[in-house]
């Protein structure tokens, strides 16, 4: 059997449960074990809370409050809020947040659609309803929609000069014309989906 004195900090803890139990011989037997159990292990818990702890033992003490006041509230029916365990607990998690959606929706989608397969069917009409879907979303930067317009009315810029600049030289060769027409719009539509379809991947 060890004969060390005790610590300061368990003589506070000691002298302060002698007090509550000598305050505390009116109660009936079952409200006095509940008392002198729930301040026992609020100082307990009170040292390894995760929220606040005290090493002090006369700093939790303090927080306790007198003796008889907790005994006349114990009279009352109920400890004071402050001294029951739940309260040293730490606060639950929050619920986590809904993901943020980043990778585009419907709309995204059906731009990138247009610009693709779109400018297939309706080499201008297409491609131009795209961007105008693409720049109303928030999910692309001004710099990548600016890219995708640039690409689109480039395409087709380039697409009518050229049209003019054969239609000059083969003067007879229309289907030959309007193959090249065709494929200029598709190549500045095709790559307008990428630039926006890149940025929406690394979002």
């Amino acid at each position: 059997m060890s004969t060390a004195p005790l610590a300061h900090t368990d003589i506070v803890v000691l002298d302060y449960l002698a007090a509550l139990w000598a305050q505390s011989d009116d109660l009936s037997p079952d409200q006095r074990d509940s008392l002198m159990t729930t301040v026992a292990d609020y100082i307990a818990a009170r040292r390894v809370a995760a929220v606040d702890p005290l090493e002090d033992a006369a700093a939790i003490v303090r927080r306790l409050g007198p003796p008889e006041d907790l005994v006349a509230a114990m009279r009352r029916g109920a400890l004071p809020p402050h001294v029951r365990l739940p309260a040293l607990l730490p606060p639950p998690p929050l619920p986590p947040m809904p993901p943020v959606r980043t990778s585009g929706g419907p709309a995204e989608y059906t731009a990138l659609g247009m610009l693709s397969a779109g400018a297939f069917v309706l080499p201008v009409v297409a491609p131009v309803a795209g961007m105008l879907l693409a720049s109303a979303s928030p999910h692309w930067t001004p710099a990548q929609k600016s890219a995708g317009w640039v690409l689109t009315l480039g395409s087709i810029g380039g697409a009518f000069f050229l049209a003019l600049a054969v239609s000059t030289v083969l003067p007879y060769s229309h289907d030959f014309v309007l193959v090249l027409l065709y494929l200029a719009m598709l190549g500045g539509s095709l790559a307008a989906g990428a630039v926006l379809l890149a940025g929406l991947r690394n979002r």
